[in-house]
C-alpha cells in the first residue's frame, strides 16, 4: 500500500489477562499499517469489565509492548488529543451517546430482571427457539420509560437493531452480510438487540468500541476473526449515529499443528515468557508478522524497519498454523545479525548467560573458570560460536563443556595410538596460544601423520588419505575437548579453553584410549 494517506490505527486490549501471541499480532499489524502510511498508532485500554480485570495486567501490557518495540503515539502515559485512553475514564461520553440513540429511536430502555431473562432463555431453548430477547420493553412508551428510569428503576439500554443487518466490506473476506439472514425474527419474537449500557451505567464493548473509534478518528481496524460476527452490529450502530465506519480487516485464528486453537500448552504463552527466555524482540515480531500475512520479500527474515517498508493489508483467509521451528529459525537468524561485540544485544546476552551460570542452572561452573573472570570468559565463548546461538538456555546446555569440570568420557572405537601421540605432541606446541598458531600446529600434525601413512604404502592416492587423516585428527580433538559435541571450530575452542585445560583434557583422553 503506497503511503498517500495516513491510516490512524489502534490496539485496544482488555486488561483481563496478559499479552499473548494473538494479541501481539493484532497490535503489530495495526502498528505496521500506521507506520507504513505515516499514521498514528493509538493504544486504548478497554477496562469496562471491572470484575475480570487483572490487577497488574495493564502495567505488564505496557512493558511488553515497549519491549516489542511497539511504542504507541497516543495512549496511556503518553497522552494525546483524544484522551483519556482508558474506557473506565470515558463513561460520561458513552452515556451521552446512548442518550442520543434513545432520542432518535435507535435504542430503548429494558427493565427486564435477570431472572426474567434467564427464564425466557430457558423456555425458548426447550422449545428449540432462538434465545434472543423478545423486545418486551421496546413497546414501553418513551415517556413511561424515562419516568421509570428517573425514579431509579434498574435497567439497561439496548440497541434496536434493523430488521436486517447492513452488509459491509471486509479487507480480507470481501463483502460480508450480502443476503444475510434477518437480524430479527418476528415469527419467533426473537430479536438480536445487544445491550449498550449495563445497569451500572457502564458501556458494553459494542458501544464503547464504536464511540471511541469514531471520536479517535480511527480509519482502519485490524482484529481477530472472532470479532467478525459482531461487526454487523457495529456497522448498524455507525449508521444509527450517522457516522462513516472504519475499514475492517479480520485475521484468522492461530492454531497448532493439529488445528487446535492455541493454548498455554502449545505456544500461546504470554509475551513476557519470550522475553524472559532470551528471545530477541525483533525475532518475535518477525515470527508474529508471518502468521497470516502474505509478503513478496525474497526472505522471511526481516528487521523491524523492513517489516514497516514491506507491509500491506494482504492477509490469508482462514486459520494460521503456528510452528515453533519457525521461531527458532528466526531467532537464530536475528541473533547472527546482532551478536557482534559492541552491539547492545551482545552485551545483554552475555549478562543473561552470566546470570544463569550464577544461578547454577543449567550448568555448574568450575572454580577455574570463576577464577579467570566469568564475564570475560563468557564473552569469549559467545564470540567463538555465535553461529550456534539461539537462546541463553539452549546455548549453555549445548556448551556445558566450556564451563563445567570436564573429563572426557567418549573413547574412539579403534584408537590409533600413534596418531594420538602425534596429535598430542604437535597440537599443543605453539608458543602463542591463539587461533592462528593453533591452526598451524594442527596442520603440522596432519602433515606428519599423512607423510607417515604414505610412506607405509606409497601406492595410496594422497587426496583420500589426506581427507581421512584430517577427519581422524579433528575427531580425536573434538572427542578429547568436548566429548564430540558440536561447537566452534577446534582452534577457536582451544583458544578459549586455554592451554592448561586443553592439555589436561588431551592427557585424560589418551589415558582413556590406552586402557
Amino acid at each position: 500500500m503506497p503511503p498517500e494517506f495516513s491510516r490512524p490505527t489502534r490496539f485496544a486490549p482488555s486488561p483481563t489477562g496478559y499479552l499473548h501471541l494473538g494479541s501481539l499480532r493484532t497490535a503489530l499489524f495495526n502498528y505496521l499499517l500506521a507506520k507504513r502510511t505515516g499514521g498514528q498508532f493509538l493504544l486504548r485500554i478497554e477496562d469496562t469489565d471491572q470484575k475480570r480485570t487483572v490487577s497488574d495486567a495493564e502495567s505488564r501490557l505496557l512493558d511488553d509492548l515497549r519491549w516489542a518495540g511497539l511504542q504507541w503515539d497516543e495512549g496511556p502515559e503518553v497522552g494525546g488529543p483524544y484522551g483519556p485512553y482508558r474506557q473506565s475514564e470515558r463513561t460520561q461520553l458513552y452515556q451521552e451517546h446512548a442518550s442520543k440513540l434513545l432520542e432518535t429511536g435507535h435504542a430503548y430502555r429494558c427493565f427486564c430482571t435477570p431472572e426474567r431473562l434467564n427464564d425466557l432463555a430457558q423456555q425458548r431453548a426447550q422449545l428449540g427457539l432462538p434465545t434472543d430477547y423478545d423486545r418486551t420493553c421496546a413497546h414501553i412508551p418513551k415517556e413511561e420509560a424515562e419516568d421509570r428510569a428517573a425514579k431509579g428503576e434498574q435497567h439497561v439500554v439496548r440497541l434496536l437493531v434493523p430488521e436486517k443487518y447492513p452488509a459491509f466490506f471486509d479487507l480480507v473476506y470481501g463483502m460480508v452480510g450480502k443476503g444475510a439472514k434477518p437480524s430479527t425474527r418476528k415469527v419467533d419474537d426473537a430479536y438480536d438487540d445487544p445491550i449498550l449500557l449495563k445497569s451500572d451505567g457502564l458501556p458494553t464493548y459494542h458501544l464503547a468500541n464504536v464511540v471511541d473509534d469514531h471520536h479517535m478518528k480511527i480509519t482502519h481496524v485490524i482484529r481477530g476473526i472472532e470479532w467478525l460476527p459482531s461487526t454487523p452490529r457495529h456497522v448498524a450502530m455507525y449508521q444509527a449515529f450517522g457516522w462513516e465506519p472504519p475499514a475492517f480487516a479480520h485475521v484468522g485464528l492461530l492454531v497448532d499443528e493439529d488445528g487446535n486453537k492455541l493454548s498455554k500448552r502449545n505456544m500461546d504463552i504470554d509475551v513476557a515468557s519470550y522475553r524472559k527466555n532470551g528471545y530477541l524482540p525483533e525475532a518475535v515480531n518477525n515470527f508474529v508478522a508471518l502468521l497470516g500475512w502474505s509478503h513478496r520479500n525474497r526472505s522471511d527474515v526481516m528487521s523491524p524497519q523492513e517489516l514497516i517498508e514491506r507491509f500491506t493489508i494482504k492477509f490469508t483467509r482462514g486459520n494460521t498454523t503456528v510452528t515453533e521451528g519457525k521461531l527458532q529459525f528466526l531467532q537464530h537468524q536475528h541473533s547472527l545479525r546482532r551478536l557482534t561485540p559492541g552491539d547492545p544485544v551482545f552485551d545483554k546476552v552475555v549478562d543473561d548467560l552470566v546470570s544463569m551460570i550464577d544461578s547454577g542452572k543449567p550448568v555448574t561452573c568450575s572454580q577455574d573458570i570463576l577464577d579467570r573472570g566469568l564475564r570475560d570468559y563468557v564473552a569469549k565463548v559467545l564470540r567463538s560460536d555465535t553461529k550456534n546461538y539461539t537462546t541463553p538456555l539452549e546455548f549453555l546446555r549445548n556448551h556445558e563443556y566450556f564451563f563445567a569440570d570436564f573429563t572426557p568420557s567418549m573413547s574412539a572405537l579403534e584408537p590409533d595410538q600413534e596418531l594420538l601421540q602425534r596429535v598430542f605432541e604437535s597440537c599443543f606446541a605453539p608458543e602463542e596460544w591463539n587461533v592462528t598458531g593453533l591452526h598451524e600446529c594442527i596442520a603440522d600434525a596432519i602433515n606428519m601423520i599423512l607423510e607417515a601413512r604414505l610412506k607405509e604404502d606409497p601406492e595410496q592416492e594422497k587426496v583420500p588419505v589426506e581427507k581421512a587423516v584430517k577427519k581422524d585428527v579433528y575427531k580425536h580433538l573434538r572427542l578429547a575437548l568436548a566429548d564430540g559435541k558440536a561447537g566452534p571450530g577446534i582452534a577457536d575452542m582451544m583458544e578459549v579453553l586455554g592451554r592448561d585445560a586443553c592439555l589436561k583434557r588431551m592427557m585424560d583422553y589418551v589415558s582413556l584410549n590406552s586402557q
